[in-house]
């Protein structure tokens, strides 16, 4: 009686850890296709696990590199759009400096000339001090005011530094953000510093009177214009290039971050076809078990015990 009853014992131990490992299997198997995540806790495949932890982290950095190459796509194209208008308002200055240095062109054509020069002058110096959508001024390295200033007489300088921030935008690559107002509207005439703006107000004075020969001044003037357009354009040139290698990386993150997503789903990520196959025979599996333990436990035998 006692071997029977040990007998007896064993067999419901045995039935029951049984049926509880399929029922924790179950369990498993319906939260991987509830949540479509392979993993429910890191003991199941530490080795996965470790992996998909290390990917968790790439793809943080990799998209905090990918939004700093946004902001910076961003700038850059503001910059380069800036620049640009510049260029055109400047070329827009030599036209009317070469018909004012025409003979045939009378005083009151030279006067409307001047004024459309000094209207041109004050487009330069908003475009000058342009923000980026942020607030932050484009032109004025690092320093947060604005880039130009003009002084109670009207001559306009720089306030800015020579500063540029640098942007991490991949593993071990930085891009400077753009460049300083300095850069684009400054240089050298003649051995002399200057800048686009003392060339368009100096020529605008010329020609409404400030000078007793403004066929001279207009034709003088041509030289600082292109000076002033030779520098915005080759720094609309270098924010061009700086822009294309933005671009390139960002084709490249854009690739990277769907090398991680799949190395992630193809480690973390549930079968769904295989896991129902799963559930559907341990279900199968726990329900058989379920009869066998109860037609067995109802045996003449056991009963008698």
């Amino acid at each position: 009686m006692s071997f029977i009853s040990n007998s007896t014992g064993a067999f419901y131990e045995r039935s029951l850890a049984q049926m509880g490992s399929l029922r924790g299997s179950l369990e498993r198997l319906q939260t991987q296709i509830s949540t479509g995540q392979r993993l429910t806790r890191g003991s199941e495949d530490p080795a996965a696990a470790s992996r998909l932890r290390t990917l968790a982290r790439t793809q943080r950095l990799s998209e905090v590199q990918a939004d700093n190459a946004d902001k910076l796509a961003r700038d850059l194209t503001e910059a380069g759009d800036e620049i640009a208008g510049a260029a055109n308002l400047l070329s827009r200055a030599r036209e009317l400096a070469i018909r004012a240095a025409n003979d045939t062109t009378g005083e009151n054509g030279r006067a409307a000339i001047a004024e459309e020069l000094a209207q041109l002058e004050l487009e330069l110096f908003d475009r000058a001090n342009a923000q980026t959508l942020t607030g932050e001024p484009l032109f004025a390295g690092t320093a947060a005011g604005p880039a130009f200033v003009r002084a109670a007489d009207g001559t306009v300088s720089y306030n800015g530094n020579s500063d540029i921030a640098s942007v991490p935008v991949a593993a071990g690559t930085e891009l400077e953000r753009g460049v300083t107002g300095a850069q684009v509207f400054e240089f050298d005439l003649n051995g002399t510093p200057t800048n686009a703006f003392a060339v368009l107000a100096g020529l605008s004075a010329a020609l409404s009177g400030g000078s007793p020969d403004p066929v001279a001044a207009a034709k003088a003037a041509i030289e600082g214009l292109d000076a002033a357009i030779d520098t915005t354009t080759r720094n609309q040139t270098v924010l061009g290039t700086r822009l294309a290698w933005v671009e390139v990386i960002q084709d490249n993150q854009a690739d990277r971050a769907l090398t991680i997503a799949e190395q992630q789903s193809d480690l973390g990520d549930t079968d769904l076809g295989e896991a129902i196959a799963r559930l559907q025979q341990t279900l199968t599996a726990l329900e058989a078990s379920q009869s066998s333990f109860t037609r067995v436990s109802n045996l003449t035998l056991f009963n008698a015990l």
